[in-house]
């Protein structure tokens, strides 16, 4: 029995990984789960898997959860109760799927206090690859990629040495504007923009599905995790979805990892690993499949992959300030306070204003983070006047 903490069991990875662990009761249990402030889910949660303590990072709603269940389940809140929560040694390994930034410094404290990691949370490593890297090491733990496409390349390579490797191809579906008009754009709605055709996701990485960015932010993802440079790294726009993503070896021979595509999938074999487990959903039917279609990412249409690989090349604390200005603008787009297209002008504005730091540490980071969230701000304001 294998006892998983689901760091932002509340949002979409979260309820999947649930999905995983209830249809193998034998195998794991949910003993600890965190959410941010939507207790009526997480309240359901509890009363469905019983786990040995939650954690509500908004203090407000964690009193009320509080007021709800009493003394049944031990409660933790705020930051600081989040970093306590992660260092409880009844855990085995940690789900983390809380979107954005905010999974850093739990992940960092985690993986100090030796636990596995089975990772869906990209911004993280995106700001703090190297550092993430060096303390799982270090902590002698794995981490075990979620997303669909790092998960694909993470099972191409297993039992290959990384001097073989010659190119990874990171497929990304389009998004649900890749048929856009380009001129159209700027008046795209967020139900549009909210509407994906192969995945059902959270709102902000629905929103970087759209703009690409999430390819970008998934192309640093690789380079950290699979320790590689960038130069190895294509992107593929292929719409169907179902070739996760390929590596290809020197002697020219290509591995590709095909499924369906349900996130439960990927999520089940990062808790599984090295057993696979059967799972009873359909396959791919091969006789109807017409055909595999691939393409060149379209960066003038979708400009935020641009930015990502300028990122990608000069990494130091730049990586951390495009994931902050591009956080600060999808929130201002799903608040309807800017248009689509001014995501990737404010991203390209903040990290132009940038002064990088080549080598930095934790502090570092974490300030240039609450620099360019200020500096996006302050462009957004100037854009409303």
């Amino acid at each position: 029995m294998k006892n998983i903490a689901i760091f932002g069991s509340t949002g979409s990875i979260g309820k999947n990984t649930l999905s995983v662990i209830k249809r193998f009761p034998d195998k794991f249990r949910a003993v600890a789960l965190s959410a941010n402030s939507d207790i009526k889910t997480l309240s359901l949660q509890i009363e469905q898997f019983k786990p040995l303590f939650v954690c509500v990072r908004d203090e407000k709603a964690a009193f009320k959860l509080k007021k709800v269940l009493g003394r049944k389940t031990k409660i933790y809140s705020g930051q600081k109760g989040l970093l306590e929560f992660s260092q409880d040694k009844r855990i085995d390994q940690c789900v983390f799927a809380i979107s954005g930034s905010a999974g850093l410094v739990p992940l960092l404290t985690a993986i100090k206090n030796k636990k596995d990691i089975a990772l869906a949370n990209k911004e993280a490593l995106v700001m703090a690859g190297p550092i993430i890297m060096r303390m799982a090491d270090k902590s002698k733990i794995k981490i075990i990629p979620v997303d669909s496409e790092q998960s694909a390349i993470w099972q191409c390579l297993q039992g290959e040495g990384r001097a073989r490797l010659k190119i990874v191809y990171l497929t990304a579906s389009g998004g649900p504007l890749l048929y856009e008009k380009k001129s159209s754009l700027k008046r795209v709605s967020i139900l549009r923009v909210l509407n994906h055709p192969r995945w059902k996701m959270g709102k902000k990485i629905t929103v970087d599905s759209a703009t690409l960015m999430n390819k970008g932010l998934e192309f640093l993802e690789a380079m950290f995790l699979f320790n590689i440079n960038h130069r190895m790294i294509k992107v593929l726009i292929h719409p169907e979805a179902l070739i996760h993503s390929m590596v290809e070896f020197m002697d020219g021979v290509i591995l590709a990892q095909l499924s369906r595509t349900d996130m439960r999938i990927p999520i089940q074999y990062a808790l599984s690993y090295p057993e696979r487990l059967a799972n009873g959903f359909a396959g791919i039917d091969f006789y109807k499949l017409k055909s595999l279609n691939f393409s060149k990412p379209d960066i003038s249409m979708f400009p935020c992959l641009s930015l990502a690989y300028q990122a990608a090349r000069e990494l130091g604390t730049l990586p951390a300030v495009m994931n902050a200005a591009n956080e600060v603008a999808v929130e201002e787009f799903l608040n309807a306070r800017i248009g689509f297209t001014a995501i990737p002008k404010i991203v390209e504005k903040v990290m132009l204003r940038h002064s990088n730091n080549l080598n930095p540490v934790l502090v570092d980071i974490l300030d240039a983070d609450t620099w360019a969230r200020q500096e996006a701000g302050r462009f957004i304001r100037k854009r409303s006047t």
